[in-house]
């Protein structure tokens, strides 16, 4: 088959599932961000006594969770696991089969211009184990106790998501290993966004330089939401919490 047999067709599957990724981490970090504009507002912990969707007087992060609990959302939720999957099996698939066909580190067949000078292009399957073990981490703080318990009626279901923010982000060590992981991804994106363009047939001499500095920006705007989200909520939890 194409996606198999072809260098071209299997980093495709990785540009495809990871495009789906890095949407997902927009909404993700913008919806968190929310908690950020909040505290400027005076609504960081404005939740209302009920379990309706949307209720008013609900913070800006409150309501941006009770649209991550809307019915399309949690459609979503099997096919992002799905995607999540794809990602992380076909890249363990594709760094395997590199390293037996050449014997050395490189991680991807195809020759890019970029590859001898990007550490995250050279570190891509060390950058996804530490993403994909900090994921657990982040869904046993977050998911595991909002839209598991919702969707699926395991465990307690906490309706008030600053409370979980500031739980998990008051301990100082727990804020520096989440940026830890943040750096992560960061370097993890940045080298992906680029070669998924790339991929799609963005590799011209003049388009090259620029998908770069594209992918730094993408990646810096999606790590900063979360990193904003991380200090204030360890702010909050520390210096403003009553």
């Amino acid at each position: 088959m194409f996606i198999f047999n072809s260098s071209i067709g299997k980093k495709f599957v990785q540009a495809v599932s990871g495009a789906f990724l890095i949407i997902f981490l927009l909404l993700h970090g913008t919806i968190n961000f929310f908690s950020v504009i909040d505290s400027f507002m005076g609504t960081y912990g404005s939740v209302q006594n009920d379990e309706a969707l949307f209720s008013e007087g609900d913070g800006l992060f409150k309501l941006g969770c009770d649209f991550m609990s809307t019915p399309v959302i949690d459609i979503m939720v099997p096919i992002l696991a799905l995607g999540l999957l794809v990602h992380v099996l076909y890249g363990c698939f594709l760094t395997w089969q590199n390293l037996r066909a050449r014997g050395g580190v490189k991680r991807y067949e195809v020759s890019s211009r970029a590859a001898a000078d990007s550490w995250s292009a050279r570190n891509m399957f060390v950058l996804g184990i530490i993403i994909c073990g900090f994921v657990g981490f982040h869904l046993f703080h977050f998911w595991a106790k909002m839209q598991l318990p919702e969707m699926f009626g395991i465990g307690n279901f906490e309706n008030n998501p600053y409370l979980l923010l500031n739980l998990t982000f008051k301990p100082w060590w727990m804020v520096a290993l989440y940026l830890v992981w943040f750096c992560a991804i960061w370097f993890h994106l940045n080298h992906g966004f680029w070669s998924m363009l790339q991929t799609v047939g963005w590799n011209g001499s003049v388009w090259f330089k620029r998908i770069k500095v594209i992918s730094v920006i993408v990646s810096t705007i999606i790590v900063l939401l979360f990193i904003a989200t991380a200090i204030n909520a360890f702010v909050q939890a520390n210096f403003l919490a009553a």
